[in-house]
């Protein structure tokens, strides 16, 4: 995994200066910290910054073809490149390198933007053309590893993170508030927008391409999923659970793959100690497993993890949170997260990444993904209970009850509460999003409303698939949430954000592209059967494991919100950024409803729905308004403020050798 940045001339073949470019790869640092490299021609600059894992001699980037005319950068992992490189050996390719960046040149000249359904991994590109002055970005298929572009002064930027645009020097870190609106309504500003104005995300299974100073975006990759009632079904589904467990040993045996060693998160849950199980076994030891114990901050796995941990043979790392930590570690979050955070226990995993870089690896499994893929969410569970409701008595009892309880909780205001559907159906994440919602019209300022005019948060999801209408209930709402709350939320703040913030690459068999596409084809009550969900999971999880753990229900990984800032042992920095001062200094928030909630959060401390809400919502504004100190000019709190890298000047790398120049790479500033 590594990080990278570049930009291009939209307008003709200016120079883009060394010093912005290195500039924009020294911010990003922390993905790469073994290396750095440059490629510049009239009118572009790629960078990257490398955390080596293959190749870890010969696998320096930017590369380039035999005659230097096709030029890539590339941050992730292609899981099958040993497979992939026999094949383009075979076709008569020289290859230089054992990694798997050297790939995409070739792959490129053989079939040109159909490279990408050759891809097999994890990854965001760029690649460059010469001959064609053809400028190619691209993105995995569920958005594992995150790309961000701006357009500023004739100029296409980009880079693995924000923190590469922002420190070009041309793109001004101002706040989009219908970026913030998003993160109010789906917990996450959305897999294009940002929080940042005009900086988008391209969207996962897509590719920009640049030519002749024309930029559009392709998608090259949808999830699909059959029909309602064509879907795979087995009169015994045996032959589908062994299909499952081959292919999740195949998985983990790719994730293996690399020349260092490979660490695996673990919780209480049957997700990650699957993953452990099958990891150890394909290694023929137990591989080292980290989990967290959280003091009073959230529900703790702990004698779970350890239990799994031992039964498998695997040394344990525990690291322990409280309340004090998490607050204190939330900055840091925001930093890495480059947006406002809703799920504390972000942080948490934040730290598990640090604890895993400080025993030296690089490298660590996870069980994400799982719960997508499975239907593991308590959501899915909901949307049953509803549907059978809808059965017995109708859509309208149900949907008065609904706008009952929501207008208890919005003070019987949702006046400007969003309840669309989404591409004509109501997934089961409806519910939490309509509840979540209900704080916007009592949290936000009438200037926020103002900025926010008659756009609605719903009009510009990235949700396009037309077929979703013809799908299976339950397989509509695992779409929605691969498509907004794995790219938006977890990858980005419990996933390769916060572990590459920490040099740490992630790996999630779970998100592998087989598996996918197997258990978008099984039917669904393979996957929520009844109340018990990851039914066909379970069936793999029974041959290898312990009933206790195969049988254990879902736990939610989550910690304390509201109470993590508002308690006695929150730092001074939550006061001063709730203060009255600070909130109309942004202007999101009303700073009289702000103070209201925050007493009555105090006050009531029973669990209600209205709580739960406004627990959310207050964990929001804190966030929000972090989010602003450190990115958006500062003046909000005592912590200091993110800023971007300082140009070194002796950091400045020097011309790279073309391979008829030498036969291996040296560091580069410019090329002809």
């Amino acid at each position: 995994m590594c990080g990278i940045a570049g930009a291009f001339d939209l307008t003709g073949r200016r120079e883009f200066s060394t010093e912005r470019l290195l500039s924009m790869t020294g911010a990003i640092a922390h993905r790469g910290p073994d290396d750095e490299q440059i490629h510049q021609e009239p009118g572009l600059g790629l960078g990257a910054r490398r955390l080596s894992i293959v190749d870890l001699a010969g696998g320096r980037q930017p590369l380039s073809n035999e005659d230097g005319t096709v030029w890539v950068a590339f941050n992730g992992e292609l899981f099958e490149y040993p497979e992939l490189r026999q094949e383009l050996l075979s076709r008569g390719h020289h290859l230089a390198t054992r990694c798997d960046t050297e790939a995409w040149v070739h792959l490129y000249e053989d079939h040109h933007e159909g490279m990408f359904a050759k891809a097999r991994g994890q990854f965001a590109v760029s690649l460059w053309d010469r001959n064609t002055r053809t400028l190619i970005l691209g993105r995995d298929r569920v958005g594992i590893c995150p790309l961000y572009y701006a357009e500023r002064d004739g100029w296409l930027l980009w880079g693995s993170e924000i923190k590469a645009l922002l420190s070009s020097g041309l793109v001004n870190a101002e706040a989009d508030p219908r970026g913030i609106d998003h993160f109010f309504s789906f917990f996450c500003a959305g897999t294009t927008r940002t929080c940042f104005q005009g900086v988008k995300s391209l969207p996962p299974g897509h590719f920009l391409k640049v030519r002749d100073g024309n930029v559009s975006i392709h998608q090259y990759w949808d999830l699909d999923f059959p029909d309602q009632g064509d879907e795979l079904r087995m009169d015994d589904p045996s032959p589908l659970v062994d299909e499952l467990e081959h292919l999740l040993r195949q998985a983990v045996e790719r994730r293996l793959r690399g020349d260092v060693p490979v660490v695996s998160y673990i919780s209480g849950g049957l997700d990650s100690t699957v993953v452990l199980g099958l990891s150890s076994r394909q290694r023929g030891r137990a591989v080292p497993s980290f989990t967290i114990g959280f003091d009073k901050a959230g529900p703790d796995e702990r004698v779970e993890a350890t239990e799994a941990a031992n039964i498998l043979g695997s040394p344990l790392t525990t690291v322990m949170m409280d309340k004090t930590r998490m607050a204190n570690a939330f900055p840091e979050l925001i930093v890495a997260a480059e947006g406002p955070v809703m799920d504390t226990s972000c942080a948490a995993l934040m730290r598990l990444a640090s604890a895993v870089h400080g025993q030296g690896y690089k490298v660590a499994l996870t069980g994400e993904g799982a719960d997508e893929a499975l239907a593991g969410y308590i959501w899915f569970k909901g949307q049953n209970v509803r549907d059978s409701l809808i059965g017995m008595v109708g859509r309208s009892p149900l949907n008065f009850v609904r706008a009952v309880m929501l207008g208890m909780v919005g003070g019987g205001s949702a006046r400007r509460a969003s309840h669309r559907p989404i591409r004509g159906v109501r997934p089961a994440q409806q519910e939490l999003y309509d509840m979540i919602g209900q704080a916007r019209p009592m949290l936000y300022s009438q200037h926020m409303w103002s900025r926010l005019g008659d756009d609605t948060p719903y009009a510009d999801l990235d949700i396009t698939n037309d077929r979703i209408q013809r799908w299976a209930p339950l397989n509509q709402s695992l779409y929605v949430g691969y498509k907004m709350m794995l790219a938006g939320l977890l990858m980005v703040a419990k996933g390769d954000r916060i572990a590459m913030h920490n040099s740490v690459e992630t790996r999630y068999p779970f998100l592998d592209d087989d598996v996918i596409q197997f258990c978008s084809q099984i039917a669904p009550e393979y996957k929520l059967r009844g109340r018990v969900e990851k039914w066909i999971l379970r069936q793999v999880a029974a041959k290898t494991l312990p009933p206790q753990i195969a049988n254990r229900p879902k736990t939610m990984f989550r910690s304390s919100l509201a109470q993590t800032f508002l308690g006695p042992h929150r730092p001074a920095w939550v006061d001063q950024l709730l203060s009255p001062e600070s909130l109309r200094a942004t202007g999101y928030f009303d700073p009289d409803a702000v103070t209201r909630e925050v007493a009555w959060q105090r006050r009531i401390p029973r669990i209600t729905l209205r709580r739960f809400v406004f627990d959310l919502g207050l964990t929001s504004v804190v966030s929000t308004q972090l989010w602003h100190h450190l990115y958006c000019g500062g003046g909000l709190c005592e912590l200091p403020t993110w800023t971007a890298p300082e140009f070194a000047g002796n950091r400045l790398p020097t011309r790279y050798k073309t391979r008829e120049e030498a036969d291996e790479p040296s560091p580069l500033v410019a090329a002809s």
